[in-house]
């Protein structure tokens, strides 16, 4: 069973921080409303399953049941094509704060809809002992 997680998604402190720092760089509409509802929490009590910045995941697509490895970054690290995939996008502020298993939706520029499940977190920086990054 799939299960989306509204209200429950998480953000660091330092995440939130950083974010919030970027709101005059015109932040999409979908991450800026994410920035004003999700729970804040120190970067040091933040779960292990939780999407943070620089999360390195595993989706996937609930249609085609491709899997694929993501890189949620900031919009200056971004590179598509080798799966760092920018924060100001829009599967990148849907998967910010998810939890795995959790069901990420979104829309493409061009409309369609898309979703996917957070199979596992490859790699967390809070989870490996880095709070800073």
């Amino acid at each position: 069973m799939q299960k989306t997680l509204i209200r429950e998604r998480l953000l660091t402190e330092l995440d939130h921080a950083r974010l919030n720092h970027l709101r005059g760089a015109q932040l999409p509409p979908e991450l800026a409303d994410s920035l004003d509802t999700l729970d804040i929490v120190p970067s040091r009590e933040v779960p292990a399953d939780v999407v943070t910045m620089y999360s390195q995941v595993l989706i996937e697509d609930l249609r085609s049941h491709e899997r694929q490895k993501l890189t949620l970054c900031y919009p200056e690290d971004a590179e598509p094509h080798q799966g760092f995939i920018s924060v100001f996008s829009p599967v990148g502020a849907s998967l910010l704060g998810q939890r795995v298993g959790a069901t990420a939706r979104w829309r493409t520029p061009n409309g369609d809809a898309c979703e996917a499940e957070i199979v596992t977190l490859l790699f967390q920086p809070e989870a490996s002992g880095d709070y800073t990054t």
